[in-house]
């Protein structure tokens, strides 16, 4: 049974991830976001109670 002998996928394995690790990490550092979040004021709004009618 060839899929017990380890050799070949094993090596398979730590090559395609040594692959991914070295090519996906940059992409993914260099993606930038088309608009910038803009810093919002740190005051909180005044909140108003409910005028419930029914009580």
């Amino acid at each position: 049974m060839p899929q017990l002998n380890p050799a070949p996928w094993f090596a398979i394995l730590v090559f395609s991830w040594l692959i991914f690790l070295t090519v996906i990490p940059p992409k993914v550092m260099a993606h930038t976001f088309l608009n910038e979040p803009t810093p919002q004021s740190a005051k909180t709004p005044k909140t108003e109670p409910w005028n419930w009618p029914w009580h």
